[in-house]
């Protein structure tokens, strides 16, 4: 699915969730193109357990292990994510809507997205942190649009 109609879609139903039209159009919408054109698929495979929750993995930094993450991993391919764990359960979810959920997921700290089949070692690791940062400064910007300047005369 095109980036253009996966954009209508979240914008479409955001107010569904709280999220005034406004908001999605001028702040969340760039944020996710923004990042969005920083890969290079519309849509990722991610693993499901047989529940149909998305498989969640903990990483440790290889010099201090107590230190961890909490990541997901979107495949470029059903092939691909089906090698990875011995695992079939993966389920096809568009590039921004990927992206929007990291506003959701509270428990993830990022999404790692594996771009080349047949190579699961090397990805594009985007944080929470990295698109919450962004969007805040939108909806500054957003705020700061819409403030008048109270000495008109």
């Amino acid at each position: 699915m095109k980036l253009k109609k996966q954009l209508k879609i979240l914008a479409d139903e955001a107010p569904q969730y709280g999220i005034p039209f406004k908001v999605m159009e001028k702040a969340v919408i760039p944020v996710l193109v923004a990042f969005a054109q920083q890969l290079r698929h519309e849509e990722y495979y991610i693993l499901q357990n047989k529940a149909g929750d998305w498989i969640i993995n903990t990483l440790s930094h290889r010099h201090q292990p107590k230190i961890e993450k909490k990541v997901i991993y979107a495949f470029s391919t059903s092939q691909d994510a089906a090698q990875y764990q011995n695992t079939a359960n993966s389920v096809a979810i568009p590039v921004t809507h990927l992206l929007f959920q990291l506003f959701a997921l509270g428990q993830i700290d990022s999404i790692v997205f594996l771009e080349k089949s047949g190579n699961l070692n090397d990805g594009v690791e985007i944080s929470r942190t990295e698109i919450q940062t962004s969007l805040q400064h939108q909806l500054k910007q957003l705020k700061d649009s819409f403030s008048t300047p109270s000495n008109l005369a």
